[in-house]
């Protein structure tokens, strides 16, 4: 077991995101690329990580580095602390004196890893001086960061977060629609039948947190049923990914979050027989104050680029 963290050995926010990104990315080296960090840096700064943690969190081949099970779990820590470091650097931006702060977004994950990026980048070819802080969260922490006024959420819950407390505009700008999916091993991998919603509902599934758009999605169209008991409960897709794909149970999650790993073979999707889920992708916005010009235009590039892809 890893001792207590005491304060000289808190691992620095750098390291964490490090660690972030190979789980994103896929391996150090194109973590390392991503962040713009030399390789053998990011590798010192993973054994650092590691060192202080007390915890292998990578399993080294010569093919690459994947996260060992120790180590999705404290990715999954991490980005929490990752999200709140950036809401307190856009807090204190956003009090550093009035207009002089960045624009700020609030995303839920599916669409930050997803979505967003693309559209911040035709956001920054119209605007390039544009400076964009996002916070990352599920769907109902977005809901209690837009309270705040002057700021852009994105959520993909059916209904508005219920931690909302001021009014609020919205605009649906995207289709989403939920998978289900298990490791190549899992027997739904290999069936020549679709999956029933009862046997289904009777699974223990690898779970987002309470709160997650794609949690909230999944439980609504499944109300007539009574679910097991999840076999895990992660708060990114990305931990839920590598989660499946190390066997821990199916999990239930956006098309647009599983897409590159079934396109792979990491991950397979499963026929499931009536299971039709989508919800409506929404930007919102408090009435008062008004967002500032370039977030609504924001909503307006979001909007067409995805009825681009449709």
């Amino acid at each position: 077991m890893p001792a207590e963290l005491n304060p000289r050995s808190r691992p620095p926010v750098e390291d964490l995101l490090l660690l972030l990104a190979v789980a994103e990315y896929g391996g150090v080296g194109a973590a390392a690329r991503e962040l713009g960090v030399a390789q053998p840096n990011a590798s010192r700064a993973l054994h650092r990580l590691e060192r202080q943690l007390g915890l292998n969190l990578l399993k080294r081949t010569n093919t690459g580095s994947t996260l060992t099970p120790d180590g999705a779990l404290v990715a999954d820590w991490s980005r929490r602390v990752v999200n709140a470091y950036a809401e307190l650097s856009a807090g204190v931006a956003a009090i550093s004196g009035p207009g002089t702060g960045p624009v700020r977004v609030a995303a839920s994950q599916t669409i930050a890893e997803e979505l967003l990026p693309r559209w911040l980048a035709h956001l920054r070819s119209e605007y390039p001086g544009i400076d964009v802080h996002l916070t990352v969260a599920n769907s109902e922490q977005v809901g209690t960061v837009l309270n705040e006024g002057g700021i852009l959420g994105f959520v993909e819950s059916p209904q508005l977060p219920s931690t909302l407390q001021v009014p609020v505009r919205s605009s649906r700008v995207a289709t989403d629609r939920l998978v289900v999916v298990v490791s190549p091993d899992h027997a739904w991998a290999r069936r020549t039948r679709p999956v029933s919603l009862t046997e289904l509902a009777a699974t223990a599934l690898v779970v987002r947190e309470p709160g997650s758009g794609t949690r909230v999605s999944f439980e609504q169209a499944m109300g007539a049923f009574e679910l097991a008991n999840p076999a895990l409960e992660l708060a990114s897709n990305s931990a839920v990914r590598i989660a499946v794909a190390a066997g821990a149970g199916p999990a239930v999650l956006s098309e647009l979050a599983v897409r590159h790993a079934v396109s792979t073979g990491d991950l397979r999707a499963v026929m499931v027989t009536s299971f039709l889920v989508e919800r409506p992708l929404q930007a919102v916005w408090a009435r008062s104050p008004k967002p500032r010009p370039e977030l609504l235009r924001l909503v307006e590039i979001a909007t067409a680029l995805s009825e681009t892809a449709e």
